[in-house]
């Protein structure tokens, strides 16, 4: 065993070499300077004292922003990275400028579970979209064209969250696997509410919430696997015949296919448009529409169909 002098005197070596710092050894090291302190000097990771909670105001300075693809200017407009960057640039951290290098900085968070105020999530493999997250399962974001810097839920499963807030420095790091949010590792989440396993599996499955598929499934069909519309939609999901076989579903009367299918289709709408309301406008109107609209459209069922999902998921917690 050689001993803590031993380590430090190791670390003050290495610091040396390579330039990071001045040598820390037991004649020259401040009185109470830890091992802890040592190492994390010699490592790049002593805190800088800018929280996570910091960055989330920084970025919440920004909400209402347009959406503008490579502008890093907030008079003009900011795309997601730029918001990111800015948010971060606002407080003294100097971060890359492309969503892809910012999904690689500061340090690895194994799971949305373990994200706090202030990390970045990036999402799509390889990334395409970065957002900074809030807690709750919420983040800030701006999503885009024609859209502008809005707080938003996480609607899908990021493929890299990072921590930046509290380290020393940006600098790039390892890429991670993809997580999974703690919507989807409760189950309990939904208890009492009916086909509730069949939820959470295919929420796990398609990295989808299963309380949105619960949400979902309410206001279609009020948890009525036999159910059919005047349009002709039919069990849990609603789902229309051609839908139903263009996502593999053979009988949209059996509520683990509905479901399954559901969230396939909600998955899809997610990544598509970025935006709940969006991919709730989809799921009932089709996608088409909301693109024909820009946004949700005008049609009376729509309209209210949107609310009444986000009313029904928010009383889910």
């Amino acid at each position: 065993m050689i001993g803590v002098q031993g380590v430090l005197s190791r670390i003050s070596e290495l610091q040396t070499q390579l330039g990071i710092a001045p040598p820390v050894t037991t004649a020259t090291a401040p009185s109470g300077t830890s091992f802890a302190s040592a190492l994390a000097d010699a490592k790049g990771t002593r805190s800088t004292g800018v929280t996570g909670q910091a960055v989330v105001d920084a970025a919440k300075k920004y909400l209402g922003t347009r959406y503008v693809f490579g502008s890093t200017d907030p008079a003009k407009g900011l795309d997601c990275s730029a918001l990111v960057q800015r948010a971060y640039k606002d407080l003294g951290v100097d971060l890359p400028r492309t969503s892809r290098e910012q999904a690689r900085v500061g340090t690895k968070v194994d799971s949305l579970a373990d994200a706090r105020p202030g990390d970045i999530l990036a999402f799509d493999s390889p990334v395409d979209h970065v957002a900074i997250y809030l807690g709750g399962n919420r983040m800030i974001a701006a999503p885009k064209p024609g859209d502008h810097v809005k707080i938003q839920p996480v609607y899908e499963t990021p493929t890299h969250i990072r921590r930046v807030a509290g380290t020393a420095e940006a600098t790039p790091g390892t890429a991670t696997t993809a997580v999974r949010p703690a919507s989807l590792q409760n189950p309990t989440s939904l208890s009492g509410v009916p086909y509730a396993d069949m939820f959470v599996q295919a929420g796990a499955k398609y990295g989808v919430s299963p309380k949105l598929l619960a949400a979902v499934a309410k206001v279609e069909s009020g948890y009525d696997p036999r159910a059919v519309s005047k349009a002709g939609a039919q069990g849990l999901m609603q789902l229309m015949p051609a839908t139903a076989r263009g996502l593999g579903v053979d009988n949209s009367f059996d509520p683990q296919q509905a479901i399954n299918g559901a969230a396939k289709l909600l998955k899809s709408h997610l990544k598509e448009f970025k935006s709940l309301p969006l991919a709730l406008a989809a799921y009932n109107a089709g996608g088409g529409s909301v693109h024909r609209y820009g946004g949700i459209p005008p049609f009376a069922e729509t309209q209210a169909y949107v609310p009444k999902v986000q009313k029904a998921l928010a009383a889910l917690g």
